[in-house]
């Protein structure tokens, strides 16, 4: 049984970038192992921090993380996932990210977590040995994304990994890296259902569910139609799906 593993910054990720992709390799027989970086539950938020939190509708004395990672395992059921990992770093707010503007301006300097969190790759590497390894390109700019991509790229072969379009931040700038296209067609459905378990962000992230189905639906049929392929699609960089 081939294994593919899929990186995730945060508790979602994976799901709006290439969920799609994770359904159509599970029903394929692959095992799709879901490993997400930054998920640790902080005690007392405050700050932006706790803005993170409250402005998604959630109560300051809530465990966000907690809730998120329910979110998650809802989400690897619903797509076929072997197993969902939660690796213990802290998201960047709770690392001295102050404000958006800080979040989405690259990594700060004494941020050194890819040194920790490269091991950690390393480790699932050795343990899975996956014939393909999916990992975000960093559209957005998001500091988390990028000290993972850090961690990615210090710890695996260069022609070993499969770069996502982040997501819902292609959805803003849809041109970003080109790449190959693979057609998801009926695993579509499997992924939208899987994002529809994120209840905390669909509103922040899309308006709701319904116009989160929208939005990737329709955005899955551009990226068909920007790789050239046949619709609909998610589409990458790398070395291709399983070699």
């Amino acid at each position: 049984m081939p294994t593919a593993l899929f990186l995730s910054p945060h508790l979602d990720d994976v799901a709006f970038s290439c969920g799609g992709t994770l359904a159509k390799l599970a029903a394929s027989g692959w095992r799709c192992v879901v490993a997400t970086a930054f998920t640790r539950s902080v005690p007392n938020p405050a700050g932006f921090a706790l803005k993170c939190q409250t402005d998604k509708g959630l109560s300051p004395e809530v465990d966000y993380l907690a809730v998120r990672r329910v979110e998650d395992a809802e989400f690897g059921r619903a797509v076929g996932a072997a197993a969902v990992l939660w690796l213990d770093f802290a998201e960047a707010p709770h690392r001295g990210y102050e404000s958006p503007a800080e979040l989405f301006a690259g990594v700060k300097s004494g941020d050194d977590i890819a040194e920790a969190l490269a091991e950690h790759v390393h480790d699932l590497w050795r343990q899975y040995r996956p014939e393909s390894v999916f990992a975000p390109q960093g559209l957005g700019n998001h500091a988390d994304h990028l000290q993972l991509i850090a961690a990615v790229t210090a710890t695996l072969p260069g022609d070993a990994v499969t770069w996502y379009r982040d997501t819902p931040y292609a959805l803003r700038a849809p041109t970003g890296a080109t790449g190959f296209g693979l057609h998801i067609g009926e695993h579509l459905a499997a992924k939208l259902d899987g994002c529809a378990a994120y209840r905390t962000q669909l509103g922040f992230q899309f308006g709701g569910e319904p116009a989160m189905r929208d939005a990737l639906t329709a955005f899955a049929h551009r990226e068909a139609d920007a790789a050239g392929v046949r619709g609909p699609a998610e589409r990458f960089r790398g070395r291709g799906v399983g070699g």
